[in-house]
């Protein structure tokens, strides 16, 4: 866990010992910490929120799970309640995320609401976002697309907006929004605080900061962005494409916890929630090509129980926080390896214990092999089976764990591989323009990679390489927002 804030202004240190009650925070903001159980700031809020709070900028790295909503959503709701004419604004690459966002602030706001609030997300109503932004709501939410399509049309205004963060980053200029967030950012004010967070200090992110934020920005790292959380157990199951179902459906029988099943395609998340039910199990699908009220019927429903299995595309790789989520399973292996650290995150959240299974079959094993390869870039062992920490503990062996009857093997491991593959609904060639989808109008010459994140990554308005690596060591968190 390091800061690094060599360049920049010094920031005085606090006391965490007494929870947040040693920030000053308003007494409004303390209550709804109270009421939502934050008792004790998180690696990740314990090393953001100061620096925040004095007006800094920060860029900020952390696994999924740590807290990095509660890091920016605490000091945001805190500008709101200090600057009675403040306004802040919140990007994010998803509209699952944004949705869960803007919860979260406004139970941060406490029950006298400090402003009025505005979801800007593609498969809402328009007519019902213009009256909310007729009632000047204070703090925005929403995916670039469609903040675009509102300062477009001139309903939306920034110029007294002076809070900018932006959710998951690389996500968001994998996604093709590169050049909408060029286009958001010009109608901020340049006298402004920007929080940015993101899963890789790639040189893409690096550059992006050094347009957006000013030359003291503070730079927080927390724990490994390539590693799984040490309470997530990880096993690997060798199987036939004819066979997975069976072993999914062993799983599903030798456990009473809720699941997410992560498929590839979307028409094959359809099917395979459709065979469950009739399986007598309570599933459902959710992907990008579902309405937004069917998305949000389908959340919903998984939240309060009605869903056991939710069967997913990577639209809820990220940003999906539901804690009493107890397995992953990866009946497909994702087509881009830090998929994989991002999937299994959606269990084990705010330091719980949780199981991620993985189904393998011969066709995955050069997709095994790098996810092996970013947990364990030095390669100690071939084997697309071994996992990185049997690796370190068996040096001059084979690395190979024993296995059962059902050929399984302990694992662990998350990665990205330079793959050439196809993403559901994505585009073989970087060069081609991303289908628009959902009701996220396209911005002329621009075809960013719409809300639902399915697409392969594609990397608009900023160039700088491949995603890169950069961890430090942290400790677990005893609540994540």
């Amino acid at each position: 866990m390091t800061i690094d804030n060599s360049n920049a202004k010094k920031t005085t240190p606090v006391d965490f010992t007494s929870g947040f009650q040693s920030l000053g925070l308003h007494e409004e903001l303390l209550i709804a910490l109270a009421d939502m159980k934050f008792i004790t700031p998180t690696p990740i809020q314990e090393q953001t929120i100061p620096s925040a709070l004095q007006g800094l900028d920060v860029l900020g790295t952390a696994q999924t799970g740590t807290g990095k909503t509660g890091a920016y959503g605490i000091p945001l709701v805190s500008y709101l309640f200090n600057n009675p004419k403040g306004m802040a604004l919140v990007l994010t690459p998803t509209r699952e995320l944004a949705v869960q966002v803007l919860q979260m602030l406004d139970q941060l706001m406490g029950k006298n609401k400090v402003s009025r609030t505005a979801l800007l997300i593609g498969g809402e109503s328009m007519p019902k976002q213009l009256k909310q932004l007729g009632a000047r709501p204070r703090l925005i939410v929403g995916t670039p697309g469609r903040i675009n399509d509102h300062l477009t049309r001139g309903s939306l205004k920034l110029n007294a907006c002076q809070f900018l963060v932006l959710d998951e980053t690389d996500r968001m200029l994998d996604m093709g929004f590169g050049v909408q967030l060029q286009k958001i950012v010009k109608f901020l004010p340049p006298q402004r605080q920007t929080l940015m967070f993101s899963a890789t200090m790639a040189p893409n992110i690096i550059k992006i900061t050094e347009s957006y934020q000013r030359k003291d920005v503070v730079r927080v790292s927390v724990g490994s962005t390539t590693l799984p959380m040490d309470k997530i157990k990880q096993e690997n199951i060798r199987t036939t494409e004819a066979e997975k179902y069976d072993n999914l459906m062993t799983q599903l029988n030798k456990s009473e916890g809720t699941f997410i099943v992560f498929s590839k395609t979307k028409h094959g998340s359809d099917r395979l929630a459709s065979k469950l039910r009739n399986s007598g199990h309570n599933a459902d699908a959710i992907h990008g090509d579902l309405r937004q009220r069917e998305r949000d019927r389908v959340i919903k429903d998984f939240r309060n129980g009605s869903i056991r299995v939710l069967v997913a595309t990577d639209i809820a790789a990220r940003g999906l926080d539901i804690p009493h989520i107890e397995v992953v399973v990866n009946y497909d292996l994702p087509q881009c390896p830090e998929d994989y650290i991002h999937r299994i995150g959606r269990t084990g959240r705010a330091g719980a214990d949780g199981m991620a299974v993985n189904l393998i079959t011969n066709q995955d094993n050069a997709k095994w092999r790098a996810i092996c390869k970013l947990m364990d870039p030095a390669g100690a062992n071939d084997s697309a089976d071994a996992p990185p920490h049997l690796k370190r503990k068996n040096k001059g062996g084979s690395g190979r764990s024993p296995s059962n009857n059902e050929g399984r093997s302990r694992s662990s491991g998350g990665a990205r591989h330079g793959g050439g593959s196809r993403r559901e609904g994505g585009n073989s060639s970087e060069g081609r323009q991303a289908r628009p989808s959902n009701g996220e109008g396209r911005s002329a010459g621009n075809g960013p990679r719409r809300e639902g994140g399915e697409g392969r990554p594609k990397k608009a308005g900023f160039s700088g390489g491949h995603r890169g690596q950069r961890s430090n060591s942290g400790g677990n968190s005893n609540r994540a927002a």
